[in-house]
């Protein structure tokens, strides 16, 4: 729809950024931490770019107040932070470690100090390496219990001051990513294992949820899923059907139940034709039932979308790795056979590692989760990933960075124009990290922190042009786009 006049972001709207405590924290070893499965996984040859990892990352574990009092130049409303499991619990559980406790006691009264609301990821994929050792991580059921326990200690002890928590970063992503492609820690490649740690992660997701509710905690919880809404390449009926093939297997699988409770049953029908349906138990279904296990709020990641066509049974696409050198052109067509193939969208332009620019695509991200869910979307994560200069003079240009942006601020406007209710919009990320597999040469920060793969540098801040353009966007409201 077009609209003559749209509608203002409301006076509440959360402007704010991101972040993940395995990409900027560093101090790996220090105050009585306790490896995760990404401290041991960075370390096996050959899985992330040019051997980089988060020993030191942008040290904000040393460095937060500075970063806080750069948040609080640029007028951020809001900043969603994680925090490491086996920074609070060495061992995934047992014995509490309190300075890891104090490091984000202190982060948090920063914030709040500076007038920004913190929103609290309470798990972004570092999963102590104990858990993983002793009963295979996600993949056990002992999971739901060791994360419940997990996150009813942060309750108790930051729901005084956090309004907004997030229960599990982009499940879609370590799963598959950790049991499917073998990108992410545990580096598996079995599809039936994928399906059950998925199983597992969804009773641990709705188990805390519950007890968020039955404690009756102020403020609100949800999930926060990377959303990538897929496209037919065009009309013809059967990569329509591929579409819907696709936006099922890969959103509906778990937005359903997060929402619902339930799995599709087209996704369900195709796993157990295939040998590869989770088990579930009857206490499972009423767990994942239970109205108290149901999210407040939707968090969506949104980053691109997805184009599809035909993939046959016999002889086709199947899943390829994804493009982490930052080689533009480089990825290829990944798929199911019988199911879908991604294809080229001639509509749309790519970034240095392949990913499709589609700012209409977090508008119609936006509509679906309102028409299916009905639900409170909290955008969690969304930016662009790109090669940024630091010039002699201290200046980083990246207007294709701020040109994103305003497409995508654009696209959410029309959305709540659209009758969608949108909580806020935490860009990722603020400052540059260690992104993933990727490295540090793919840049999303408005701060532009001076490392690079080999050279730690001094970790020097450089806020970039996007950072001024943000805080003209944030003093506005949205008016100033």
């Amino acid at each position: 729809m077009e609209y003559r006049k749209l509608a203002p972001f409301p006076k509440n709207f959360l402007w704010g950024s991101a972040s993940a405590a395995y990409q900027i924290e560093g101090a790996y070893q220090e105050d009585g931490k306790g490896r995760s499965v990404w401290d041991e996984f960075v370390r096996i040859p050959g899985k992330t770019f040019k051997a980089t990892n988060g020993d030191v990352a942008v040290d904000h574990y040393h460095r937060f107040e500075e970063d806080v009092a750069l948040m609080a130049k640029a007028g951020l409303k809001a900043y969603r932070f994680s925090i490491s499991w086996p920074r609070i619990l060495p061992n995934g559980k047992g014995a509490i470690n309190e300075a890891g406790l104090a490091f984000y006691n202190r982060l948090i009264n920063e914030l709040i100090a500076h007038d920004i609301e913190p929103i609290v990821t309470i798990y972004h994929w570092d999963l102590p390496q104990a858990l993983q050792d002793e009963y295979g991580g996600w993949e056990s059921r002992q999971i739901i219990e060791d994360f419940t326990n997990y996150a009813g200690l942060l309750f108790e002890r930051f729901g005084d001051r956090v309004q907004h928590w997030v229960t599990l970063n982009e499940q879609n992503v370590f799963i598959t990513h950790g049991y499917l492609t073998a990108e992410h820690p545990p580096a598996v490649t079995d599809a039936k294992r994928t399906y059950q740690a998925n199983h597992m992660a969804n009773l641990a997701n709705a188990s805390a949820i519950k007890l968020f509710h039955e404690k009756g905690y102020q403020g609100g919880i949800g999930p926060s899923f990377a959303y990538s809404p897929t496209y037919a390449l065009n009309a013809d009926p059967a990569n329509q059907i591929a579409a819907d093939n696709a936006e099922q297997l890969n959103a509906d699988l778990w937005l359903d139940v997060y929402a619902w409770g339930r799995y599709p049953k087209l996704v369900m029908t195709y796993l157990k034709q295939n040998g590869l349906a989770p088990e579930i138990t009857a206490a499972d279904r009423d767990l994942l039932a239970n109205p108290l296990a149901h999210p407040d709020f939707m968090g969506l990641n949104y980053y691109q979308t997805m184009t599809v066509t035909t993939n046959p049974l016999e002889g086709g696409v199947g899943l390829t790795k994804q493009n982490t050198s930052g080689k533009k052109g480089t990825s290829q067509a990944s798929g199911l056979p019988g199911v879908y193939k991604t294809a080229d969208n001639p509509f749309m332009q790519q970034t240095d590692w392949d990913w499709n620019i589609d700012p209409e695509g977090l508008r119609i991200a936006l509509r679906r989760i309102e028409s299916r869910y009905g639900l409170p979307v909290l955008i969690t994560e969304n930016g662009l990933g790109a090669y940024d200069t630091l010039a002699a003079d201290g200046q980083i240009n990246d207007d294709y960075r701020i040109a994103f942006l305003k497409a995508h601020v654009k696209a959410i406007q029309e959305a709540i124009t659209d009758g969608v209710t949108v909580i806020g919009y935490t860009t990722w990320s603020f400052t540059d990290l260690l992104s993933w597999t990727n490295g540090y040469q793919k840049r999303y920060g408005f701060v532009y922190i001076d490392r690079d793969e080999t050279d730690e540098k001094e970790l020097k801040r450089y806020p970039k042009d996007s950072f001024y353009w943000y805080q003209r966007v944030i003093k506005s409201n949205g008016e100033i786009i």
